[in-house]
């Protein structure tokens, strides 16, 4: 999964709408955030989490800081960029997360999540995937935390669509128009597979992995991963035509309403 992580950054490094000498701030954040990050060449970061075990040097070069994703401590726009991988659906609401993102980030927002489609339901109730993220607590964190709040708690797999993303945000801020895109992937997940007992899942996966790879280029919205870009409105370029920016501040432009509403009588 950190390729596809890379890939996006690559891409977006290349249409520049990232720089590598951005600001960036990591929600959720673990050393596949640091790879990432170092691997593409951004130069200042901070990586958060809830994980107490650690003390930052493990970040390094990067920051770290302990802050939780769904109450940041930061003030609004205090980094160019916000990133979540694999990490909102770790909290108790995912949404509360992606809102806090966007407030602190000054451009946008790159998050990495689990897509809900007809594929990954099917999925889920075939028990491939899971409703519950209990497999990696058992495998990789000793059943002590890595769940809800990085809690012992198995947190439940929110899955998000496009549109979803889209409605939360444009209902947070109806300021103006955003930018959003979105990238999809198929992850197997392979870890959680093999560490079953019961093995007839792991060897029905080898036997439909061309399957899923095919579908992957075929039908992309039907991964089971993606990637979702969102950029922020620039003043007053991408204002509504009925808001006006004047003094630092959005105001409702009453003349372009008067063109198209009667008054009531």
């Amino acid at each position: 999964m950190q390729d596809f992580y890379k890939q996006v950054l690559q891409d977006l490094l290349y249409r520049n709408v990232l720089h590598r000498k951005m600001r960036v701030l990591v929600v959720c954040g673990g050393p596949t955030d640091k790879e990432a990050l170092l691997q593409s060449g951004f130069q200042y970061g901070v990586i958060s989490n809830l994980d107490v075990r650690t003390n930052g040097s493990e970040f390094h070069p990067f920051e770290r800081s302990l802050q939780d994703a769904e109450k940041l401590s930061f003030e609004d726009n205090a980094f160019d960029f916000c990133v979540v991988h694999s990490g909102l659906h770790h909290c108790h609401s995912p949404h509360r997360a992606l809102l806090e993102m966007y407030r602190v980030a000054r451009k946008g927002l790159l998050m990495f999540e689990p897509y809900d489609n007809l594929l990954t339901r099917l999925g889920v109730l075939l028990k491939f995937g899971q409703e519950y993220e209990h497999a990696g607590m058992f495998h990789s964190n000793d059943c002590s935390h890595g769940g809800v709040r990085n809690s012992s708690i198995p947190n439940y797999v929110y899955r998000w669509t496009e549109q979803e993303i889209v409605k939360t945000i444009n209902s947070w801020a109806p300021y103006g128009k955003h930018t959003f895109r979105f990238f999809h992937k198929t992850r197997i997940p392979w870890d959680q597979l093999r560490g079953r007992k019961n093995r007839l899942f792991y060897y029905a996966t080898l036997l439909l992995c061309p399957l899923l790879k095919g579908v992957n280029l075929v039908l992309p919205k039907q991964s089971n991963n993606f990637a979702a870009l969102v950029l922020k409105p620039e003043f007053p370029r991408d204002l509504h035509p009925w808001l006006l920016w004047e003094d630092n501040t959005l105001r409702l432009r009453a003349s372009w309403l008067a063109e198209r509403y009667s008054q009531k009588h």
